[in-house]
This record gives C-alpha cells, sequence and structure tokens, in this order.
C-alpha cells in the first residue's frame, strides 16, 4: 500500500482507535514479522498495545522489539517475567482482544477452552470483541479439525479475518496467508463500531467528468475525502454503507465491506443514486457533481490550429441530483447536502437548503488554504431549518463523526452554535 493511502486510511481509523487498548498476541508463524507492522499501525493511530507472547513466537520476532514499539512490556510468560497475574490484570485492562497471527495450534486452544500459555489464559479472563488472523500451510488451514476449530470459535462470538490466498513461505500456494496489517488494523477498529442499527446510508463522493474528445474532458478538484469519511463515520455509527464514487483520487479509502458503485459522468452518478437512494434511509450528498457538461461529445481529437482559437464548446445543464433526491424521500429518510462556497457561506447555505428541500446542509469554505479540497482538513457550519452549529477546522474524518451525530440528534462537543447570521459573518 502507498505511503498516501496508508496516511487515508490512518486518518479515517485515528478517531476510532485513539486512547483504545489492544491486547495483540502473537503466535509461532513467520507471518509474526507483520505484526511489527499492525502494532506500528496502532500506535500511529494513537491506540495502546498490549503484545503477548508465546514461546514458538519468539523464534520469529523478539520481545526487544515489540517493546520498542509499544512502549510497554511484552509478556510471554505466565510465571516468570514478574508483571502480575496475567489472566486477571491484562484481560481486564484491554477493550480489544487480538492475536495475529494465530496458529493452528492456538485457534485449537482457544476453541477447546485450553488455558496453558499467556495468550490462551487471557482468551478465557478476557470479556469483549476477539479478532483473530489465521496463518499456516494451505493443507492446515484446510484440516477438518481446523475447519470444526474455526466454526467453533465463530460460534462463541471470535471474529476471524482471513486468511489470505497466495504463496506461502514455504513455497505452496493456496489460502493461509495472514492478511496484510493494513487490513487487520481496519478490523481491529471494525470491532468498536457500533452494533448495526439496521438502516442503510447512501454516500455519493468525488467529482464527476464530462468528455470532450477522446483526450480532454472537464472536471473539477474534489478527491472524495470528504465523502470517504462520511462513509466511515456512518459504517462506525452502525450504519450498512452504499458509496458511489466518481473518479477519486485512488489512496482515498472505503470501508472494506462498504458497497461501492464506481461511475464517472454526472448522468452515470444521478442514475446510481436514484436506484440506490429508495433502499437507504440518509443518502449524505457530498459528490462533487459538476453543473454543466458537455452538450456534444467528439469521437476524435479536436486538432490545433496555428493562431486560430477554436470555437467554446456548447455546454448543457446536468441533473440536479440532490433535489431529485429530495423529491423522491418517503418518511423517515434524511438527506444531508454538501455546499462548497467562497463567500457568504451560510446565506449560500440557507439558500440551498431551500431550493432543494433537504434536512441540512453542510457549508465550507473552499479559498481557504489546507481546508475542503485536496486535504485532509475541514470546517464549516451545519445550516438546518430550525439549528445553525459551527463544525471547527478538524480533520476530515472527525467532521464527518460530528455530521453524522447530528443526523442523529446529538451534539458532538466539539460543535458550537454559530453566531446570528448578519452582515459581515455570512
Amino acid at each position: 500500500m502507498s505511503p498516501s493511502a496508508v496516511s487515508s486510511l490512518n486518518s479515517q481509523l485515528e478517531p476510532l482507535l485513539r486512547g483504545r487498548r489492544v491486547f495483540l498476541g502473537i503466535t509461532g508463524s513467520i507471518a509474526a514479522f507483520k505484526a511489527q507492522d499492525l502494532v506500528r499501525a496502532l500506535k500511529a493511530c494513537g491506540a495502546e498495545v498490549q503484545v503477548a507472547l508465546t514461546d514458538s513466537a519468539k523464534q520469529f520476532v523478539t520481545p526487544l522489539t515489540l517493546e520498542t514499539l509499544s512502549g510497554r512490556n511484552v509478556h510471554a510468560s505466565l510465571w516468570n517475567d514478574g508483571h502480575g497475574t496475567h489472566h486477571i490484570d491484562l484481560a481486564r485492562w484491554a477493550e480489544v482482544f487480538v492475536v495475529a497471527p494465530a496458529t493452528a495450534n492456538t485457534l485449537a486452544r482457544m476453541a477447546h477452552g485450553l488455558a496453558d500459555d499467556v495468550i490462551s489464559t487471557e482468551y478465557l479472563a478476557f470479556r469483549g470483541p476477539v479478532l483473530v488472523a489465521p496463518a499456516m500451510n494451505p493443507a492446515m488451514w484446510d484440516h477438518p479439525a481446523t475447519r470444526r476449530n474455526v466454526e467453533k470459535l465463530r460460534t462463541d462470538g471470535v471474529r476471524i479475518a482471513g486468511p489470505a490466498a497466495g504463496l506461502m513461505a514455504c513455497g505452496e500456494e493456496g489460502e493461509g496467508r495472514m492478511v496484510e496489517p493494513d487490513a487487520l488494523l481496519e478490523a481491529v477498529a471494525g470491532c468498536l463500531y457500533a452494533p448495526s442499527n439496521g438502516k442503510r446510508a447512501l454516500v455519493s463522493l468525488g467529482p464527476t467528468q464530462s468528455r470532450l474528445d477522446p483526450v480532454r474532458f472537464l472536471t473539477n478538484r474534489s478527491s472524495g475525502r470528504m465523502g470517504a469519511s462520511m462513509a466511515w463515520a456512518l459504517r462506525a455509527a452502525g450504519y450498512e454503507v452504499t458509496a458511489v464514487c466518481g473518479p477519486i483520487d485512488p489512496a482515498v479509502r472505503l470501508p472494506a465491506d462498504a458497497r461501492r458503485i464506481d461511475v464517472r459522468t454526472s448522468g452515470e452518478m444521478a442514475s446510481a443514486v436514484l436506484a440506490e437512494w429508495p433502499r437507504a434511509q440518509v443518502y449524505a450528498s457530498a459528490a462533487a457533481v459538476l453543473d454543466w457538461e458537455f452538450a456534444e461529445v467528439h469521437t476524435e481529437k479536436l486538432k490545433k490550429e496555428a493562431g486560430v482559437m477554436p470555437p467554446s464548446p456548447p455546454l448543457q445543464e446536468t441533473q440536479d441530483i440532490l433535489k431529485a433526491v429530495c423529491e423522491r424521500r418517503r418518511p423517515g429518510q434524511f438527506i444531508l447536502g454538501f455546499a462548497a462556497e467562497t463567500r457568504e457561506l451560510r446565506a449560500a447555505a440557507r439558500r440551498k437548503l431551500a431550493s432543494k428541500g433537504c434536512d441540512a446542509v453542510f457549508v465550507n469554505d473552499v479559498s481557504k488554504p489546507g481546508l475542503g479540497f485536496e486535504s485532509e482538513a475541514n470546517a464549516g457550519w451545519w445550516i438546518s431549518s430550525g439549528d445553525e452549529r459551527e463544525i471547527p477546522r478538524a480533520s476530515k474524518a472527525l467532521v464527518a463523526r460530528s455530521l453524522v451525530d447530528l443526523i442523529e440528534g446529538r451534539t458532538p462537543k466539539e460543535v458550537r452554535p454559530a453566531a446570528p447570521l448578519i452582515e459581515g459573518n455570512a
């Protein structure tokens, strides 16, 4: 994964993981080296990480390395490391219990309730979400005994991440590789999502494009980051998410379990959104849809002639997706519009609220450097028919969480009532 994609994922998961306590058990697999990257990623998101190693795991990674990465003493024995009564202290300390990699032997211990090492003992004493990432030879993963153990763990409420298929360290190919650290990081954060609320959320994000000829097209600066942040925040709040994506920045990540529909033109986005809207309870219209598109698409490249200015290609208005969604609303559906403005923000948002018929509008100033388009931060105002609230500058992930709180009738502590709308602060 590229550094920009890592940054994008971390920015989305940081609000969920900051300050959370994660127990990470590492068992005896060559994949143990990947667990070091998971510790780094969790720490980068602000989580506290407590590592425990089996004796076999110490053949692949060292306690010193993991103590350096985690900033905490590594637990490797029930008896001899002087760190207290493990099965009480660590199990009560942690909020999430992770075993990665989880060998066939460790899965069997957990499935059958054995408690003869630090990880299996802590597991029996832990009350909370448990995630395991199996890693083993494909034949071992396919063995009926392993499959029975995995199904028993699923029945007990344990979440299973992977394994993935591919080339193994032993040279064989098949299913048995531990999933990559970025996927594990998301799975750990998923343990902290709110329980499913049985509702569906629809998010549109990114730009749209209008093609002029085989070489040129009209578009805008939207990267899709704000819309992606809305998708993450809604997923974390318990919604099932469908994301209709224009051609977003490749580094922008969406939740792995979000349903993604890729489009390019405004017409394609309108068709996809209007087809999905009847099944959703919330729509976040974060896409930067072109207001105009080329009236004609040329099948051949338009050639430049020396000294001759080409005629301006004719434009035509695109469909107003937000208004069309509002016209098709049913009781109980909530529609949040987005407005990117450069002046008189709140007045413009109130006009949009009235003309479209949505429940609320989030408006932001895209003329300010470091905010809005192509940035990781945002700020603006929540405008509804009976309420106006300022959302101060923060990461787009935090702004999105504030917006979801407001959709659900909660007031985030970061949000404050807006000043009266008068000349000079519009």
